[in-house]
Formats: C-alpha cells, sequence, structure tokens
C-alpha cells in the first residue's frame, strides 16, 4: 500500500528525470559518435592566471602511432562551447581529434586580460594551439593543426591565421596554425592581416548576415561573396598577380594547400545566429578540413547525426521546465510548506465590452513600451555599466549584454504595476473587482517560507542538471539556447542581479494573475493572452529589425543589432513566464512564488549563457 502512494506522489518527477536520463543517453551515444570518441573536461592554465576550459573529442583510433589532425573549435560572441558540438561531432566521428572551448570570459572559461581576446589570443586558442604543437598530445598530427569559429570565432581563426603567421615568419618555419575556416566573420579580411598568413583558408559567409551593412559594399552586395571585397582579396591574396581574379566562383578551390594558401569561399543562404546549425554549412566546413588535411572518409560529409543530440537536448530542456512543477508538488506536501497553500482567489468579473475595450488598449500599450525602451537600455546600459560595457574586469554588474535586458527588464516592471494599479483605480474598482482577487495577502512567515520554497526548487532543479552532466557530459539546449552547468561565483552574480529582474517577474505575475484572470474565461485561453502580452513587444523589435532588413539590405537597428539577436533567445523565455507564474499561483492561491522560482531560473540562464567579465582569481 505504501509502495502504490509513495508511486503515485513521486510519479511525475520520477518520469521527468527519467526522459532527461535517458534522452541524455541517447545525446551522448550521439555526441561520441557510438562509443567511437571519447570526450573528456580539459582545463589549461594559459598566462596570467587565465583559465581555459574545453572539451578534447578524441577518436578511440587516435593513438601515438596513429596521429589524427586536431582542430580548435572557437564559438563566437555569448556562446559557450556546446553551442558549436555539431561541428566537433561530425569532425570527430571522421577521425579528427578536436577541442571545443569555452572562449574567454563565456562559460567556464576565466576572463581574459585582454579586452580584444578573440584579436589578441583569439579567446584562447593561440595557447592551446601552442601547448598542442610544443607535443603533449602524443595522437596529435603537430604539422595539422587547424581552428574553426563562428562569429567572433571566425575572427579568432583569422586573427590565428595572422598571429602564427607572423610567428612563422620571424622563425623562418612553417605556421603551428596550418589550416583555417571563417565562419560569419569577414570584417578582418584586409591586405594587412592577410599577407602575413601562412595557412590555408576557407570562409564562409551567410548571404542574409544581418550584420553585413558593416562590410565595405552596402545593402544586400554586401554579404555576396560573389563580389564582395573582402572575399576578393582572401582568394587574390593566394594568387599570382597574372591571375587575379574580379568574382570569387563559391565552392572552388584557389591556391595551394602546399603552399598554405588554399582558399575557397560558401554563401549559403542563412541568417547570422543560425548559420552554424545549417547541413550545407555543416557539410561545406567538414569538405574543407578533409581537403586540407588529406585526411578524407568515407562518410558523406551530407551524413550527419548531430541534429539528432540536438533533438535529445531539447528534450531535455523541455521536460526539466515541466518537471518544475511536480518538484514544487512534492515540496508544498511537506509540513514546513503547508501553509503556503490557500485557497485559490475567485477570478475577475467576466469581461464587459468596455472593460474589453480597456484590456486591449492596455495590452498593446504596454507591448509598445516594450518594444520602444528595450534599444534605449541598450544604450543607458553603456553609460551606467560602463566597465563591463568596455569589457573591463569588474565585480559590478559584468554581464555587458544581460546588463541592458536587467535595465529594460526593471523598468518595465515598474511600469506595468504602475498602470496596473492606474487601471484599477481608475476603472476597476468601480466596475466589480476586489483587491482580494490579485493573491497578494501573505504574512511575513508564508513570504519567508515561500521564499525558501523558491529557492529549494532552484537547488533541485540544478543539482540534476549537474548530476545528468557529470554522467554523461550532456545538459539542456537546442542551437543557442542553453540551461548549462555553472561555476560557483555565478551565485554570487544571480544574487547581484536578482533583485532588479525581480521587478520584471513579480510584475508579470501580479499582471497575469491580478488583471487577466477572467470568470468564464478558458484557462487555456487566458495563458496564450499572457505569453502574447509578455512577449509581444520584444517580438515587435525583431519584426522590425527583419521587415526593415528584407525590404532595404540593412538592419533597422545597426549599432546594437547584436542585442536583437539576443532576443532570439530571450523571446521564448519570455513567452512561456505567465504560464509558470499561473501555474505556481493555482498551487499556492499567491503571486510570489511564481516570479522567485522562475527569477531564479531564468536569470541563472540568461547569466551562464553570456558573456561575463568577471575579475581573474
Amino acid at each position: 500500500m505504501k509502495v502504490n502512494v509513495l508511486l503515485k506522489k513521486y510519479f511525475s518527477i520520477s518520469l521527468c528525470v527519467g526522459i532527461i536520463f535517458l534522452s541524455s543517453f541517447f545525446a551522448s551515444i550521439i555526441q561520441t559518435s557510438f562509443g567511437s570518441v571519447d570526450i573528456e573536461l580539459k582545463e589549461l592554465k594559459t598566462s596570467d592566471g587565465q583559465t581555459l576550459i574545453y572539451d578534447l573529442y578524441k577518436p578511440k583510433l587516435a593513438s601515438s602511432s596513429n596521429k589524427v589532425p586536431f582542430v580548435v573549435v572557437v564559438p563566437g560572441f555569448q556562446r559557450s562551447k556546446e553551442a558549436l558540438s555539431n561541428i566537433a561531432i561530425e569532425l570527430s566521428r571522421r577521425g579528427f581529434a578536436i577541442a571545443l572551448i569555452d572562449p574567454y570570459a563565456q562559460g567556464m572559461s576565466s576572463s581574459s586580460t585582454s579586452r580584444l581576446a578573440a584579436t589578441t589570443q583569439g579567446y584562447g586558442m593561440f595557447a592551446l594551439v601552442d601547448y598542442v604543437y610544443e607535443g603533449n598530445f602524443t595522437f596529435v598530427d603537430i604539422n595539422k593543426i587547424g581552428s574553426t569559429g563562428h562569429s567572433m570565432g571566425g575572427n579568432a581563426a583569422i586573427r590565428g591565421a595572422d598571429y602564427f603567421g607572423k610567428e612563422a615568419i620571424r622563425s623562418k618555419t612553417k605556421s603551428k596554425l596550418d589550416s583555417v575556416y571563417v565562419s560569419g566573420y569577414v570584417l578582418t579580411l584586409r591586405d594587412n592581416i592577410l599577407k602575413d598568413s601562412k595557412s590555408n583558408m576557407g570562409i564562409s559567409y551567410a548571404l542574409y548576415d544581418e550584420g553585413s551593412f558593416r562590410n565595405e559594399l552596402k545593402g544586400w552586395d554586401a554579404a555576396n561573396m560573389e563580389i564582395a571585397p573582402e572575399s576578393l582579396r582572401a582568394v587574390n591574396n593566394a594568387l599570382p598577380k597574372e591571375n587575379q581574379i574580379d568574382r570569387v566562383e563559391l565552392g572552388k578551390y584557389y591556391g595551394s594547400k602546399e603552399e598554405k594558401n588554399l582558399r575557397v569561399v560558401f554563401n549559403e543562404k542563412l541568417l547570422h545566429p543560425f548559420q552554424p546549425y545549417n547541413k550545407e554549412a555543416t557539410a561545406n566546413q567538414i569538405n574543407y578540413f578533409e581537403k586540407v588535411f588529406g585526411f578524407p572518409d568515407e562518410l558523406n560529409a551530407y551524413n550527419q547525426i548531430w541534429q539528432f543530440k540536438e533533438l535529445f537536448t531539447l528534450i531535455n530542456m523541455v521536460v526539466s521546465l515541466l518537471m518544475l512543477i511536480p518538484l514544487t508538488k512534492v515540496l508544498l506536501q511537506l509540513n514546513f510548506f503547508k501553509e503556503i497553500i490557500k485557497p485559490i482567489p475567485a477570478a475577475l468579473p467576466r469581461q464587459s465590452n468596455k472593460s474589453r475595450l480597456i484590456f486591449w488598449i492596455i495590452f498593446f500599450l504596454s507591448a509598445s513600451i516594450a518594444c520602444l525602451t528595450f534599444i534605449p537600455m541598450v544604450d543607458i546600459a553603456k553609460v551606467l555599466f560602463a566597465d563591463a560595457a568596455n569589457r573591463e574586469l569588474t565585480w559590478f554588474f559584468p554581464q555587458r549584454m544581460n546588463n541592458s535586458v536587467m535595465l529594460w527588464a526593471a523598468f518595465n516592471g515598474t511600469i506595468g504595476i504602475i498602470i496596473f494599479l492606474l487601471s484599477f483605480h481608475l476603472f476597476g474598482k468601480h466596475h466589480g473587482v476586489k483587491t482580494n482577487s490579485w493573491g497578494l495577502q501573505i504574512s511575513k512567515t508564508e513570504l519567508l517560507k515561500t521564499f525558501l520554497l523558491g529557492i529549494a526548487v532552484f537547488i533541485l532543479y540544478y543539482f540534476v542538471l549537474f548530476l545528468n552532466y557529470y554522467i554523461f557530459h550532456i545538459d539542456y539546449r537546442f542551437w543557442f539556447m542553453g540551461v548549462r552547468v555553472f561555476q560557483p561565483e555565478m551565485l554570487l552574480v544571480l544574487l547581484m542581479y536578482f533583485p532588479l529582474f525581480f521587478i520584471f517577474f513579480f510584475s508579470n505575475s501580479l499582471r497575469v494573475n491580478g488583471s487577466m484572470r477572467f470568470k468564464d474565461q478558458s484557462e487555456w485561453q487566458s495563458r496564450l493572452i499572457a505569453g502574447f502580452a509578455n512577449s509581444l513587444g520584444l517580438m515587435m523589435i525583431i519584426v522590425i529589425q527583419y521587415v526593415t532588413y528584407a525590404s532595404t539590405g540593412t538592419v533597422f537597428w545597426t549599432t546594437n543589432w547584436l542585442s536583437v539577436n539576443l532576443l532570439f533567445g530571450i523571446v521564448p523565455m519570455m513567452f512561456i513566464l505567465p504560464y509558470f507564474n499561473r501555474i505556481f499561483f493555482q498551487l499556492t492561491g499567491r503571486i510570489y512564488l511564481g516570479p522567485i522560482v522562475t527569477c531564479l531560473i531564468f536569470i541563472m540562464i540568461l547569466s551562464t549563457n553570456t558573456v561575463i567579465y568577471l575579475p581573474i582569481k
């Protein structure tokens, strides 16, 4: 009898954890290429107290008697190593040894002593190439060391060709960096950088890259790699003067790999943030490295399995968030937390035509304010948090990109509360709305216990993630959106960012449960409206950015275009936030638990997926 009760009590949690572990098991099988590749988390102490963290993908066939090529994979700005696991999976399953790094100031690597870490240190790639070239990995053919990266990781690859090329010229030897592959970046394909390169170079640039307005040509021509000055320079740099070209043939190999001036250019029809997650772009990169290293594999370049790993880690992410609900239910059954549970207050009166009109006016007004204030907050953050904006090491709000999101959240949360109260005093209280329907009433003891419950849910949520990562080396993610493990100092960062972010999360819970819950309205409809209410303003920014881009060839916001790109990861979180705030409200009858849990978890997700300029220990 007791066994049945326990099974029923813990069934939902057990099911969620079981799905996460099973999905991670399958993801790990894909990641290790069905057991043919060993993956190990490594740490390299570099200069000036810096630390580089990376995943080493070592094919089991690699040994001191069977040396293999080695490629360092460098993610771009705002990305951690897991975001480019696809190319690591595909190259390693074809016999290459891969180092998939967390760039300096991102992921688990330390900050950099340089404000221009990609330019001067390759985000840590330069130090790792030196380390490997010295023979520290006996299974690596040091004559076949390469690097690849996307966006600023691509810049790191270009800079690596220049850095090691200059070193080779000084020492009158070959470059340690035999070949590089540059994805999503062409700004530094300049004569003064290319002239000293002693590396083969592949270039992949998205035809619809939003950042192309910075290139030499303008409008749509800027991203056309057949005629772009950047790609022409890269190719002509490898050719004799009499063979110079005025139009690049995409996919054609120019120059000589023996002379270390092989060049090839690709121009996939993609947007910048989605370029790494494309079968064609991945195949082009595979073919390039097989060619330059003379390391052909019987697998066709389009035979790819990384998509299945993305599917399983997406399942992880979805199920892990769903797990918050049964996890909270179980904790609420403990005697310590039982007094938190209160009856669910009555819903607001059925909407009249007049109240419905006011509701939709407030709905679109709030969305418009959210839309109009985001970019200004980006600019204000650069002034208020100057150290982080200038990539200086600091303990004072060290997350350059999250600072603007935090200011936007605090401002819009405050405005949301003001609009909520004004609408009540000017209209609601005269039309049957009662304050006790908001779920605000709570004692100090109950509030304290609610905070403790939220912290307990947060701890258990991340405990499952840490355990899962320890066993399978897998986290929860889809493309560049991810729930990843963190270092202890991130808890201090969380405490720093929590208060201002909490204004927004609390405001959302108040509005979702205090002004969007009407008598006789279906629950699914209420939650859907709340989801759009919370995310529509940011969606409008994306729409404005890309409608303008589609019609003119230049994005609407140029200076802060990376901040707009950041919204691809934020909008989904904003949309699902009201769902959780409503569910936690229904569990406790009060509006506090939802924002506590979601703020802790969502802000940790944001914090571990961004650049952070913490002082080096």
